[in-house]
């Protein structure tokens, strides 16, 4: 078994799993677990700060970001896509499959989206059902403000569907002060319980524009109204994966007990950032660091698959390298929930010293001893 030390899905702790062990009911005619339901949901809005109404979904997170647009999109609608990394852009399909318009804002990829270009963008153009966006986007890390871009949306009437899946958790997540309609998340990432979950908290506005389509919601399992008055009638839309849940709650609750939470996430991101820069080796983002993922880019002297394979064969850890434009060219590293503690960070770095000077690629130091001392470092600073 290798340790997964990628940005998802993360190394999943005792705890968890043993809670997917626990005997099951029948999620449909069990009444006691249609109230586990709901309580595990209210357990995610107060975690994520709002009083709006979290579903969780029978399906990987992918499922969650569709369930938003299916579910606001009407044909013909304009749908403004924030677009600085793949997954961002990658909204622009899900509006076209019911029948929108997407039109793509695009921004350096290199850095977090810049305030200033969508306000400028909706000075002129703001004629929008809603808008997307991505807080990380995992390929690359970058990380986008969604506390300042949201409320300039919200300021000329857009909704906001914000994909924060590889984030919370592992960043300040505040939907209500960002006025975030539709909030996605899922179970595999910050969360580190199995993949399979997403879940979505969904505001009052957006209910109000589904059920007030002109036309029907082109889909039955990406389509969030049907779990309206679920408790009421104690019916969900279809049978709800039990285990996954009890397993879900159990990450949940120890999330809810963790007070250095997002301090750990920012400590070991930062000191991460700083050991591979102390090592001479170059961050592939400029600007708009995540604390959940770090990306470098590879070395002249070898290759991501050569990394990759001696991480995996030679040290029994699983990295990432990334898709799309960027097959080949990066390798993340990552530190979001279970995996962002110093144990595994060390030993992480310690295994990829040894892989790239193997691989011929000369280090300013030990990454493993970098990383310490610039975690040291932050947590004197931060005491």
């Amino acid at each position: 078994m290798y340790k997964l030390m990628t940005p998802g899905p993360t190394q999943i702790p005792e705890n968890v799993r043993m809670a997917r062990s626990v005997p099951c009911t029948n999620p449909d005619l069990d009444e006691s677990f249609v109230s586990f339901y709901k309580e595990t949901c209210e357990l995610i809005s107060r975690l994520l700060h709002t009083k709006n109404e979290t579903l969780i979904l029978d399906g990987e997170g992918i499922l969650g970001l569709e369930a938003a647009c299916a579910s606001l999109t009407e044909p013909g609608d304009r749908v403004l896509v924030l677009d600085n990394g793949i997954y961002g852009r990658g909204f622009a399909d899900f509006v076209k499959l019911y029948g929108g318009i997407p039109e793509i804002l695009h921004s350096d990829e290199l850095t977090a989206f810049p305030a200033e270009v969508l306000e400028e963008h909706l000075k002129t153009n703001h004629s929008y059902a809603y808008a997307t966006l991505v807080h990380c986007d995992t390929p690359s890390g970058v990380l986008n403000d969604i506390h300042t871009l949201c409320p300039i949306l919200k300021k000329y009437g857009i909704l906001t569907v914000v994909d924060s899946v590889s984030a919370m958790f592992g960043e300040d997540v505040r939907t209500d002060d960002a006025e975030i309609d539709i909030l996605c998340g899922a179970s595999q990432k910050a969360v580190s319980a199995p993949p399979g979950l997403t879940f979505v908290t969904i505001s009052e506005t957006a209910k109000q524009k589904m059920r007030n389509r002109r036309t029907p919601i082109a889909s039955f399992y990406a389509n969030l109204l049907t779990f309206e008055g679920y408790y009421e009638k104690k019916w969900f839309p279809y049978t709800m994966p039990i285990s996954d849940i009890y397993g879900l709650r159990a990450a949940l609750d120890g999330i809810a007990a963790d007070r250095e939470l997002l301090l750990r996430h920012a400590r070991i991101g930062a000191a991460t950032r700083a050991a591979l820069t102390a090592a001479g080796l170059s961050l592939h983002l400029n600007g708009g660091y995540s604390n959940t993922v770090t990306v470098f880019d590879i070395p002249q002297e070898t290759t991501a698959d050569a990394i990759l394979s001696m991480m995996r064969d030679s040290h029994g850890i699983l990295l990432s390298g990334s898709f799309d434009t960027l097959a080949g060219k990066v390798i993340r590293i990552g530190h979001m929930g279970a995996n962002a503690n110093t144990a595994d960070m060390i030993s992480t770095m310690a295994a990829l010293s040894d892989t790239l000077r193997t691989l011929g690629v000369p280090l300013h130091g030990s990454l493993d001893l970098l990383f310490l001392e610039a975690f040291k470092d932050l947590s004197a600073q931060q005491a």
